[in-house]
């Protein structure tokens, strides 16, 4: 994705390292007097849902990224981020883990061991991307009319499918085929309701799973 602004994709990944090593266009990285890296990109065009991240170089912070939670409380507010998500281009951080035998003594999020970080971009106003995500937040909102609740945008078949059945990372002399973890972000709308029990006991939490082309 590097070089021309006027370029048209539909996805691509980076390795954390070589994002802030070589940042694509809309990007800028500079480094403070602690070592915290802040990355500073174009809002107008780019759409990033990171939180702050440690690495073992130090503290990496994507400047006025609201992380991968955006709260609304207003539909007026929910109709600027459906905008904004559907006519940008969108920035995550996913994490390439290693599975491990699952234990009764651990918990599944727990048998899994972080290999790689990897930003993925997808192209947020492709015809099939944006029907999706547009789609799929209007199913939400329908089927919780007055309601709180909370959405994920998974980007994880859309990962799956582009890096493929055969990729693997070296790890310890092998060849790990990587599980795919934090694949998405997470759109919180908050309503004037006192008493949203769905909300809170989870009846109004859905999932949009994004496949792309």
């Amino acid at each position: 994705m590097a070089g021309d602004k006027s370029s048209k994709f539909l996805m691509d990944v980076f390795e954390l390292e070589d994002f802030l090593k070589n940042p694509p266009v809309d990007f800028t990285v500079d480094v403070g007097g602690t070592g915290s890296r802040f990355v500073k990109y174009d809002c107008d065009r780019c759409s990033v849902f990171i939180n702050e991240i440690q690495t073992a170089k130090g503290k990496v912070i994507f400047q006025n990224s609201p992380g991968r939670a955006i709260k609304v409380h207003t539909p007026k507010d929910y109709m600027q981020v459906r905008k904004n998500i559907t006519s940008k281009r969108i920035y995550i951080l996913v994490s390439a883990c290693k599975g491990a035998p699952k234990s009764k003594k651990r918990k599944d999020s727990e048998a899994l061991r972080a290999l790689r970080q990897y930003i993925v971009a997808i192209d947020g106003n492709n015809p099939v991307i944006k029907w999706e995500i547009e789609k799929g937040l209007d199913w939400t909102i329908s089927s919780v009319a007055g309601e709180s609740y909370r959405v994920d945008i998974d980007l994880g078949n859309i990962v799956n499918s582009w890096m493929g059945e055969t990729f693997r990372i070296p790890v310890d002399g092998q060849k790990v085929k990587p599980v795919w973890k934090n694949t998405y972000f997470t759109l919180k709308y908050y309503s004037d309701a006192l008493f949203d029990c769905s909300h809170w006991l989870g009846g109004s939490r859905r999932q949009i799973k994004i496949h792309g082309r």
